[in-house]
């Protein structure tokens, strides 16, 4: 399976990269024009994060967008068990 967010799904797009030559109208030109395209790809900002799905803790692919609003519930972090301060 591809690099998918699990909570919003996003995925890779995909459109076009074009090339443009001359000068625009407004600037005193007879217009731009494309002298080329080629396909490029939109890529979402995506993050392998721990987080608990179902009760359960997985490591899952997490678009950015998604951990800034809340929708990643993280889980509690255990503190390790110190004998220096007994």
């Amino acid at each position: 399976m591809s690099k998918t967010c699990v909570f919003t799904g996003r995925v890779v797009g995909f459109g076009n990269q074009k090339t443009y030559r001359g000068k625009a109208k407004y600037l005193g030109g007879v217009g731009k024009k494309i002298t080329g395209t080629s396909r490029r790809k939109f890529k979402p900002n995506l993050q392998k994060v721990k987080c608990v799905i179902d009760g359960e803790v997985k490591r899952v692919w997490v678009s950015a967008a998604a951990i800034r609003s809340g929708l990643v519930v993280k889980p509690v972090k255990v503190q390790p068990f110190s004998t220096i301060n007994v």
